[in-house]
């Protein structure tokens, strides 16, 4: 036989709630672990008394009775494994694993039974229902009538808050049967009464949640918070961890308190309790007992007469009274030395300690995550700004925690403290591209904001381009594009035809012209595409018919009002996550109903697109574009030949004013035609000759106007 049993998805009842878990047999004894809280019950086999197999609604369930009173219930199991179980027992734990159902006849009078922590009502020999008398928070007595109140419970939708018992009137041996029964009770009950002294009092401590100044006394079973409006009792059986952080200006000390069940002021839970030290601050303690029963109680953790720093004190005692560890900072180090990395959690900025099991943030809200529980961690690119980024942690349950605005220095530290922790990085495999460029570990889902951030820095480019060309006065370069073969004569026209005129500059300047419409034509074509995939966005129709909504969009507008009565002051971003939350937990027959007016609506948007293709891009919309199109050719050609025009007339003021000699810097507009024909074909007969005359200089211009 194995020497182990493990079952996983095992459910204990814990103040009529069921926590999920995983249960563990071993010879030793029995361990199960919450997944919620990661809290750990541990059974000595030695302890054991008695095993109980019996239904329940979660199918088959265990109940284990210890020596000492204490009762824990299992539930979850298959019939199938009641045989295994049993063997287990037997060789083991030598216990009878022994079958009891509970009575099912709806009889409202039995017998109560009282057996170590638990009160059992009773029809004949079957159980009707069991109370854990822990769960008791207050009993009260009356004529005849027994009252128990419980505490509430947060994790359960609907909680137990009373019981009522009816006890007969008796007279055996003189005693009350109605105190009897309540003494039973309250023997058991967990009763907090502040009866007695305080162990010790520690005055006006600043705690951040619950937000105030309270004074905490110390008593042997439980924590008594008192402030000047709220009183808290806190038993000490209801702490789950203690946590003692640094802060980041090394000035100032968290301690930490995790409380389950929570306590509560008003509608709001407070799962943890944060006091914030000086670590200047000093204090000389006095302890409300003898040495000698210090030493008893305590075994030297404590001393009836101590001093240091009031944070060292207040975590001492409060680890010898609840007998559990402090948890502190292991061995991380940010990029400024601090143990922690200042962060943001939702709205509020806070800390954020790697701890050697888990992260935990403080402290609005605070927030404790083990490592046991997380899915996978993530490191993404920061919304706001590149100097930053953010850590996303999801756990196994789903639920997802987004710590943002971490400085880009920590990355390094961080990503090195998860993988030495062997957490599943989303995105392993790009630290290295960190140092070169932030956006290099982004996560891969961002790749679409990459490529649209770099085609928008190219576009931008090529605007400034074109701005810079137009500034320079080469509008005869930007008219090539519309009518290539038509300038090609015009500049041949201009340039061939005042030749024997221009100067040495103007043939250093045609020399540049040359070369420029080259250059210029290898832009042109480059952005060739660009431009057509800019014009066909500009050219989008309003008149086209609308796409279609999906099924989601459909359902969202609809709802969206609700959502947003349902939580008042809701954000757009929490809006559109409660949302997807609320459409993935929808019913496929709810989604179906959504999913029909999405089809009803993309057909409506085919039909509508057939009949706009036939008659909806009208010929109007082609012809006025057509019609834009060749207004501007015009209106550059015109702005070109009146630049011409100022060109030739610049020319002709710098040579003599000889009237032969001004006639030929005419503008192409003003020469008559007989002259536009005669320099025709003089410009034939000289190309004709294949002669080409180099242009005059100055000096023999000159001499030759004398």
């Amino acid at each position: 036989m194995a020497d182990t049993l493990e079952f996983n998805e095992i459910y204990q009842e814990v103040k009529g709630s069921m926590n999920d878990g995983r249960l563990r047999l071993s010879r030793q004894g029995v361990i199960f672990k919450n997944s919620k809280t990661g809290k750990v019950d541990n059974i000595q086999a030695s302890e054991l008394a008695e095993g109980v197999w019996r239904r329940v609604a979660l199918g088959h369930g265990l109940k284990l009775l210890t020596k000492n009173g204490h009762v824990y219930k299992y539930d979850g199991f298959r019939e199938s494994e009641f045989d295994k179980l049993s063997d287990f027992f037997k060789a083991h734990y030598r216990l009878e694993l022994a079958e009891k159902d509970l009575c099912v006849k709806g009889w409202n009078w039995g017998t109560v039974r009282f057996g170590g922590q638990l009160l059992s009502f009773d029809i004949g020999e079957q159980p009707v229902f069991e109370i854990p008398l822990s769960n008791v928070s207050q009993c009260t007595t009356g004529k005849n009538e027994v009252t128990l109140e419980f505490h509430q419970n947060d994790d359960a939708e609907v909680s137990l808050m009373e019981v009522r018992f009816y006890v007969p009137p008796t007279q055996e041996d003189g005693v009350d049967p109605v105190e009897a029964f309540a003494q039973n009770v309250l023997s058991k009950a967990d009763v907090i009464q502040a009866t007695g002294d305080a162990i010790c009092i520690f005055r006006e401590l600043q705690c951040l949640t619950p937000r105030g100044r309270y004074d905490i006394r110390i008593y042997p079973t439980f924590l008594h918070l008192h402030g000047k409006t709220f009183d808290y009792k806190i038993p000490y059986t209801t702490v789950l961890r203690l946590f003692l952080l640094p802060h980041k200006d090394q000035r100032q000390m968290f301690f930490v308190i995790s409380l389950d069940p929570p306590i509560k002021q008003g509608q709001t839970r407070y799962h943890f309790l944060i006091l914030l030290f000086s670590k200047d601050e000093d204090i000389s303690l006095t302890l409300n007992m003898n040495e000698e029963e210090v030493e008893k109680r305590f075994e030297g953790r404590l001393t009836k007469n101590m001093s240091g720093s009031l944070y060292e004190m207040v975590s001492r005692v409060m680890k010898a009274l609840v007998n559990r560890k402090i948890t502190v900072p292991g061995n991380f180090q940010g990029h400024s030395g601090a143990q922690c990395i200042t962060c943001s959690y939702k709205a509020s900025s806070g800390l954020l300690y790697p701890l050697e099991r888990g992260f935990i943030y403080v402290h609005k809200p605070p927030v404790h995550i083990r490592f046991d529980e997380i899915s996978f961690v993530n490191f993404a690119r920061g919304t706001t700004t590149t100097r930053s980024f953010d850590f996303e942690i999801e756990t196994k349950q789903g639920t997802q925690y987004t710590f943002s605005s971490i400085e880009r220095e920590e990355y390094g530290k961080l990503f090195d403290f998860v993988n030495a922790k062997k957490l599943n990085i989303k995105n392993r495999g790009l630290k290295e591209g960190m140092k070169q460029s932030y956006d290099e570990y982004a996560d891969s889902d961002e790749d679409q904001h990459d490529a649209y951030l770099e085609r928008m820095k190219e576009e931008g480019k090529i605007r400034e381009e074109n701005a810079n060309d137009s500034s320079d006065g080469s509008g005869e370069e930007t008219d090539e594009s519309f009518n290539p073969g038509e300038e090609d004569d015009d500049v041949a026209e201009e340039f061939d035809s005042n030749a024997s005129a221009s100067s040495s500059s103007g043939d250093g300047d045609s020399d540049r012209d040359e070369k420029k419409p080259a250059k210029k034509a290898k832009i042109v074509k480059d952005r060739k595409p660009r431009k057509k995939q800019l014009e066909s966005k500009k050219g989008k129709d309003p008149n086209a018919p609308k796409r279609p909504m999906s099924a989601y969009m459909l359902w969202l507008n609809a709802n969206r009002e609700k959502i947003k009565s349902d939580h008042p002051g809701i954000s757009i971003t929490d809006l559109s996550k409660k949302a997807g939350e609320l459409w993935k937990a929808m019913s496929k027959e709810k989604k179906e109903e959504w999913d029909r007016k999405a089809e009803d609506a993309r057909r409506d948007y085919e039909k509508a697109m057939k009949e706009y293709s036939v008659g909806g891009k009208s010929e109007s919309s082609k012809a006025e574009r057509s019609k834009k199109k060749k207004k501007k050719q015009e209106k550059q050609m015109k702005g070109k030949a009146e630049k011409k025009s100022a060109t030739s007339r610049s020319l002709s003021s710098t040579k003599s004013p000889a009237k032969n000699m001004s006639e030929s810097f005419k503008s192409k507009e003003f020469v008559s035609s007989d002259e536009s024909s005669s320099g025709e074909s003089k410009k034939e007969d000289s190309e004709e000759e294949g002669v080409a005359s180099p242009p005059p200089s100055s000096e023999e211009s000159a001499s030759g106007s004398d």
